[in-house]
């Protein structure tokens, strides 16, 4: 069957996204963490791999963005899903929880309910949301933040549903690989680049997208990781690689920039959501 990869253990919400694009019936390989699952496709071991990127909320996942840079792996696709979390515990009401184990956007994404139920509760970071619930499972005066998925994994009952702040939450997965999908019609380009250190470079570089009337959807920087004080820059815009105006926008952003990487062309799933 095919191999997919996300970031486990079995019950997070990259398990969730891993089930919705490939089903129950693949092979689906939880990892350690984000890292591991980029060097498990590079590597051959799994068809595709599966990571969060952004979040509605809590905006993006730094450790997805900064393996593109280190690996050789494409963009084939992009989902989202609703995020909906809840209170797990073994306690028996909310008056005996002293600590609440969650990852940091979990945590961020229902800061107003801990401190509306339990102002008094230390919130310890634990990711994933999995291990968040294993953790509470065995600690009498623990709850954790987890998803449904991850409750009934773990076997943990839930105290506490839908405890998130905004409803219409939703994170954002990238489907990794080296397979590139066929042009749709309603595609997105991802596009990787550093620009040089002087005064207008990223003026410059956004101006070539104006030039040539493509729509920039996200933008965001990261430390290049070679160099200290330097960024690389993460777009994602509307259009195909193969598109006449994209090609143009690639190639004068090539003349540019230091280093410029087409991270992959894929449906859009924005319609969708």
């Amino acid at each position: 069957p095919l191999a997919a990869a996300y970031w486990g253990p079995p019950g997070t919400f990259s398990h969730v996204a891993a089930i919705q694009v490939f089903g129950h019936g693949s092979d689906l390989q939880p990892r350690d963490s984000i890292e591991d699952v980029f060097r498990q496709v590079e590597q051959g071991h799994a068809d595709y791999g599966v990571v969060p990127v952004e979040n509605a909320i809590a905006g993006v996942v730094p450790a997805t963005l900064d393996m593109f840079p280190l690996t050789n792996v494409k963009i084939c696709s992009e989902l989202y899903v609703d995020v909906h979390h809840h209170l797990v515990s073994a306690a028996d009401s909310l008056n005996a929880i002293e600590r609440v184990f969650a990852g940091p956007q979990p945590a961020t994404q229902c800061r107003r309910w801990l401190a509306e139920h339990l102002p008094r509760a230390e919130v310890v970071e634990v990711v994933p949301t999995a291990k968040a619930a294993q953790q509470a499972l065995g600690d009498p005066k623990g709850a954790a933040i987890a998803n449904r998925l991850a409750a009934e994994t773990v076997g943990i009952p839930i105290l506490a549903e839908h405890i998130q702040d905004n409803p219409h939450n939703k994170t954002r997965f990238l489907v990794v690989g080296f397979n590139e999908p066929a042009k749709t019609g309603r595609d997105k380009t991802s596009l990787m680049f550093n620009l040089r250190n002087r005064p207008g470079e990223l003026y410059r570089a956004l101006g070539v997208l104006v030039d040539e009337g493509i729509n920039l959807m996200m933008i965001e920087s990261r430390p290049a990781q070679r160099a200290t004080f330097e960024y690389m820059f993460f777009i994602d815009c509307v259009g195909h690689r193969m598109d006449e105006n994209m090609i143009r926008a690639v190639w004068s952003l090539k003349n540019l920039a230091l280093k410029t990487t087409v991270l992959g062309s894929y449906p859009s799933a924005e319609q969708d959501s």
